[in-house]
């Protein structure tokens, strides 16, 4: 009995938990979503919309373009996986309101997986954050919370071979 008392709050707890509510800053989630294409094809029963043709998605400080990009919901409706695959393909974010600006990903085929506050750039990856730090490969697997990137290889597709991952981090500025 006690069960059927809590489960609304629970179901109501875990979509709000479970939905976008963590794009970098805070109101990015509360706006709405624009989206520019040549074409679109959207099916409702599964979930899934593709956009064709100089896509451009943008929700609040976030943006995401490429040649085809494919949104898939989960059943509750919210945004799941963003997968965009152009050449190159482009993601922003501003990650903090006290930020100079946005931290960019470019890659042949972007994944931002909303839930989880990932984004994987698959071939020819390459990530810059506002403060001009730069992480290069053929993956890079980026956390939007924690704004760390991880990069090596993209093991068992056909990507643009890189030897190594390049990075540059500036020197921190010294208070005056």
């Amino acid at each position: 009995m006690r069960l059927v008392k809590t489960l609304p709050i629970l179901l109501g707890l875990g979509a709000a938990l479970g939905s976008v509510s963590a794009w970098a800053l805070p109101n990015d989630s509360q706006q709405p979503i624009h989206i520019s294409a040549d074409d679109a094809q959207l099916d409702d029963k599964q979930g899934v919309a593709t956009y064709t043709g100089g896509v451009i998605i943008t929700q609040g400080s976030m943006k995401i373009t490429g040649n085809t990009v494919t949104l898939t919901r989960t059943p509750a409706g919210d945004i799941d996986v963003v997968t965009s695959v152009g050449n190159l393909a482009y993601f922003e974010q501003q990650q903090a309101a006290k930020d100079p600006g946005p931290m960019k990903g470019y890659g042949k085929t972007i994944q931002y997986h909303a839930q989880q506050n990932r984004i994987v750039l698959i071939d020819q990856a390459k990530v810059l954050s506002a403060d001009g730090n730069s992480t290069e490969g053929e993956k890079i697997v980026y956390n939007t919370n924690t704004q760390v990137a991880q990069a090596g290889r993209a093991n068992g597709t056909k990507v643009t071979p890189r030897p190594r991952i390049d990075m540059v981090i500036q020197p921190k500025k010294k208070a005056e």
